[in-house]
């Protein structure tokens, strides 16, 4: 029998991460684009686009702590409700705006964008602490032996709502309204949080745990600076993400003014890359258990740079959307074996405070990627032109990903699973 049908706790995780995600990857393609109506600025595009991470730098640490004392449920449908809320005061924002584009009003263009960054960074805030918690609770809802399977199959749906189908939704909707997709996303919050309130997690232990806020973050850092694997991996994965979410800052731009592409056809570009993270996440679990952990992560990091050659060569979408598809392969793969690993290794009482540690070096800098590649493009494109400044982000991508290849080749040794 599968795990989806023989686990109704997990169906109800499964279907909830499903919604959230459709939610995800509308305002995914929803917020860029609405950034783009304001200015044309990269500067502040990459501004908007970091907001939405740069909770994961300040408050991933503090996470782990709430995620380990609180009930992690309560935490996953508290955060979804905040984030329905925050989404309709985006509405809010759009709906109060004089109409767009606003490209040659700097002033009100500067305004909105400040508005649009402190409403992505409170939603970041509260994806924080619930996407913390509920990598934590998978394994109060699977067995330890299905973390790899289960991982799989939420990383492929992740992919199907958030990159495959959310995106060109978001696009159709975009068409329609500006504040439509906004509309929906506040929708699809509230339903998780609804369906995660229906799931009965199994007890965890409680064991006793040093008192205060640093000394339980200290009993975190000191099991993670035990374990030298866990540690490489974050900070590999922080060096990952910061090239990525360059490509991902700037790819709105790359589609708009190379490819030619509009709100839909950019949607539709997405999901080449969402067919990509399912392929892996389907695909993923059979390749470990075929060629083992160190293999799998070994091939991902040799299939990185790729992309990035082809995204600073090509102005065709068909070439784009084949990088994005080996993109995210790559990602996902890399994703189930380590996730797997974490959850595996770490003991329950410590998961949510190690979790949020390695998310403080994988995912804290993901708003410096978009930070960096606003700056970089804004730097370059007086000298050598807009269209050149954004391939050379891709190129300077490429670089990083060979070296990141070489060292892991060298350094990471990963146990058998």
């Amino acid at each position: 029998m599968s795990l989806f049908a023989a686990n109704r706790n997990y169906r109800l995780l499964f279907s909830a991460t499903a919604v959230s995600n459709l939610g995800d990857g509308i305002s995914a393609l929803a917020f860029p684009w609405l950034a783009t109506l304001i200015t044309r600025d990269p500067l502040l595009i990459a501004a908007a686009a970091a907001a939405t991470r740069l909770p994961w730098l300040l408050f991933s640490l503090p996470a782990g702590v709430i995620t380990d004392r609180m009930d992690r449920q309560r935490l996953m449908v508290g955060a979804d409700v905040l984030r329905t809320v925050l989404t309709m005061g985006v509405i809010g924002l759009i709906l109060s705006a004089p109409p767009m584009p606003l490209a040659n009003d700097a002033a009100e263009a500067l305004t909105l964008i400040i508005g649009l960054c402190a409403a992505a960074f409170l939603l970041g805030s509260a994806e924080v602490l619930r996407d913390n918690a509920a990598q934590t609770a998978l394994p109060s809802v699977v067995d330890k032996q299905d973390l790899e399977r289960a991982n799989g199959q939420l990383w492929s749906i992740e992919q199907i709502m958030g990159q495959f189908v959310g995106p060109p939704v978001a696009g159709l909707l975009i068409a329609l309204a500006v504040p439509a997709p906004f509309l929906v996303d506040a929708a699809t919050f509230g339903v998780a949080a609804f369906l995660v309130w229906q799931i009965a997690m199994m007890p965890r232990v409680r064991v006793h745990t040093v008192d205060g806020f640093w000394s339980q973050l200290r009993e975190g850092a000191v099991w993670m600076q035990g374990q030298p694997l866990i540690l490489r991996l974050a900070l590999m994965l922080g060096v990952l993400n910061f090239v990525i979410m360059m490509s991902a800052t700037m790819l709105v731009l790359l589609s708009q003014e190379i490819m030619g592409l509009d709100a839909a056809g950019h949607g539709f570009l997405l999901t080449a890359g969402a067919a990509g993270g399912v392929f892996g996440g389907m695909v993923g679990p059979r390749l470990v258990r075929r060629f083992g952990a160190q293999a799998c992560v070994l091939g991902a990091l040799a299939i990185f740079p790729l992309p990035f050659v082809i995204l600073a060569l090509t102005s065709n979408p068909w070439l784009a959307g084949c990088a994005l598809f080996l993109e995210m392969a790559s990602g996902i793969t890399w994703n189930v074996v380590t996730v797997s690993l974490r959850q595996r290794l770490i003991p329950d009482a410590l998961l949510g405070r190690v979790n949020s540690i390695y998310r403080f070096f994988g995912w804290g800098s993901i708003p410096l990627g978009a930070l960096f590649a606003g700056f970089l493009v804004t730097t370059l494109e007086g000298d050598i032109g807009r269209e050149a400044a954004l391939r050379t982000l891709y190129v300077f991508g490429a670089i990083i990903c060979v070296g990141l290849a070489l060292y892991g080749a060298l350094r990471l040794r990963l146990p058998r699973t």
